[in-house]
């Protein structure tokens, strides 16, 4: 299985091509994926790159942190497993009615 690393600080410039060219240098990249907004598809300003093996991403991450792409220096390192916010969307309700009894 590969490893997952966090790419942030990306310019609204780089594209999920240029990002793969790039890490590919070092080593195999399994997937590359820049994240967008829901609503407007404009990157968020950070994605993930996978890679192929555990040696090339702790290289990727090396090499890459602190270099220069697009007008921005990247912020690389491990990604960490998403984090469950919680609830099943909506407004945070837990059940239960309100207003007055009724007999």
């Amino acid at each position: 299985m590969g490893k997952n690393i966090f790419i942030g600080n990306l310019s609204n410039t780089i594209t999920e091509d240029l990002l793969r060219e790039r890490f590919e240098q070092i080593g195999a990249c399994t997937s590359v994926q820049i994240i967008k907004d829901k609503m407007t598809g404009q990157p968020k300003g950070f994605g993930f790159v996978e890679m192929e093996n555990e040696s090339d991403a702790q290289e990727a991450i090396a090499k890459m942190n602190g270099v220069e792409l697009g007008g921005k220096k990247l912020t690389v390192n491990e990604a960490r497993p998403r984090q469950d916010r919680g609830g099943s969307g909506g407004f945070g309700r837990s059940g239960g009615g309100g207003g007055r009894r009724r007999f």
